[in-house]
This record gives C-alpha cells, sequence and structure tokens, in this order.
C-alpha cells in the first residue's frame, strides 16, 4: 500500500510579514512548522502503515510539499517520525499560489509518485483556513473524498472506512481505494522522532522538483495560475474612545444612532 500525505510549511508564530505587491505571506523558513492539522494527518499514515506491517503486508508513506527549499528540513523531520521519503515542489513559478493553483502542482507531484492507494492531508492549513485543498485534490484525481475525519481510518480489502464530521454529528462512511481523506486535528498526536529515526533521515535523499521536472504548466502554478487573488491586506485600525450611554432603552437607542451618524456609519 501506499500512501501520500500533503504537508504544508506554516508560521510558528503569529508574527508574520506580507508582500506589499502580491499581498501573500512572505515564506522565508524562519520559524516554520508543520501544519498542525497535517500533522493529524501524518501521524494517522504512519499508524496505518505500523497495522500494515505488523500483518506483514508493505506499505509505504511519502510526505509530499510545495515550497521555498527550507522547508526540505520539514520534510526531513518527517522521514525522522517514520515517513519513508520525501518529494518537494519548489521554484518560484509556484509562489503566489491560490488553492486551485496549489491543488495543480500537487497532483502533478503525486503523478510523479505514481498512483498512490490513499493520499491524506490535513482538514485546513493554520494560515489559510480555506479546508479546500483535499476535496480539490480529489476532485483533480478523480477519487472519493472524506473531509473532517474524526477517527482512525479501517483499511482493508481494497476499502477505507472513517468516521467524518457531518451536520448531524458523526457519520460513518466506506468507499473503495483509491481516496482522498482530510484529517481533523485532534485525530491523533504525531509521534516524537527518536534518535536513530534522525540519523536514519540524514542519509534519506528528498526529491526536489522544479515546475519544468515536474511537468506543471507554469500557466495553472502560482499568482498566474491563481483565479482568487488577495487585492489587499492590512490590521484593522482600532479606535479606543468610548461613548458612555446611560438613560432607558427607547433613549439609549436614540443616542446610539446619533453617535453612529456622527461617523458615517
Amino acid at each position: 500500500m501506499n500512501i501520500v500525505v500533503c504537508v504544508k510549511a506554516v508560521p510558528g508564530s503569529t508574527e508574520v510579514k506580507m508582500d506589499t505587491k502580491t499581498h501573500t505571506i512572505i515564506r522565508d523558513g524562519g520559524e516554520a512548522v508543520v501544519n498542525p492539522f497535517d500533522a493529524a494527518a501524518l501521524e494517522v499514515a504512519l499508524r496505518i502503515k505500523d497495522e500494515h506491517r505488523a500483518a506483514g503486508e508493505a506499505c509505504t508513506v511519502t510526505v509530499l510539499s510545495m515550497g521555498i527549499p527550507a522547508t526540505e528540513k520539514l520534510l526531513r523531520d518527517c522521514i525522522a517520525r517514520g515517513a519513508d521519503a520525501g518529494l518537494l515542489l519548489s521554484d518560484r513559478a509556484f509562489a503566489g499560489a491560490d488553492t486551485l493553483a496549489t491543488t495543480y502542482a500537487l497532483s502533478c507531484g503525486i503523478a510523479r509518485l505514481g498512483a498512490p492507494d490513499l493520499v491524506l492531508c490535513g482538514k485546513m492549513a493554520v494560515d489559510g483556513d480555506t479546508a479546500q485543498i483535499g476535496p480539490e485534490l480529489a476532485g483533480a484525481l478523480n477519487v472519493p473524498c472524506a473531509v473532517g475525519v474524526t477517527g482512525l481510518p479501517a483499511v482493508a480489502d481494497g476499502t477505507v472506512t472513517v468516521q467524518r464530521e457531518s451536520d448531524a454529528g458523526v457519520a460513518t462512511a466506506a468507499f473503495p481505494l483509491p481516496a482522498v481523506l482530510t484529517v481533523a486535528k485532534d485525530v491523533a498526536e504525531l509521534r516524537m522522532a527518536s534518535i536513530a529515526g534522525i540519523r536514519a533521515a540524514e542519509e534519506v535523499e528528498i526529491t526536489v522538483l522544479t515546475a519544468e521536472e515536474a511537468g506543471a504548466d507554469t500557466a495553472r502554478t502560482g499568482l498566474a495560475g491563481s483565479p482568487t487573488q488577495v487585492v489587499r491586506s492590512f490590521v484593522p485600525e482600532r479606535d479606543e474612545r468610548g461613548v458612555e450611554i446611560t438613560a432607558d432603552a427607547a433613549e439609549q437607542a436614540m443616542q446610539i444612532a446619533e453617535v453612529l451618524k456622527g461617523r458615517a456609519l
């Protein structure tokens, strides 16, 4: 069984810098961490791998990311924790991508890895909160998708069974492989890397591909391939002034209306 886990490098603090021209986050690699939802997805993949290998069945886990060269360090950390290989898509042509362009790039990376049985993603990224990549990947790969998985999936006989979030609470769903799952953050906590794992990861070669090497059409990557773009980003201005209104409800309503009128609101 072959599993691909899509991981994203996100800022490790709330202090982020924005590019004033493209209105995108400046990703210089400083204080970057693996998106917590993706870390949960990786742990789910590693547990599936443990179960299959305990049963004498082959199973490999490959981590895939699109990002700057420094992201290679995070992929190596994933390998130290139990993944088998890493693939990094790194090229200026990928910069500034929205979810559609990101999905396209990741689908090119997945194509280079063959035909995985299972693709795992975090439910969303903490620096974007769109929760779109997993479902879009399923659409691009034309495979079933379960979003917001809240329990460890059961994989057997070419079928995956999951518990997932639904409007009615938690629903159980089963469908054939290959498939894409997006994982809630609380499903599993990523295991620590062992000393042996860290040493072994240093010897693993991370495959790094440019857009051309990944077979990507650059008209569909980065800003060029992003139909949605941020027009403006800013920190809201705060007005510390306050007005105290003491009266009955009717008088309070009239005074509030006058305040709003005076501020052209």
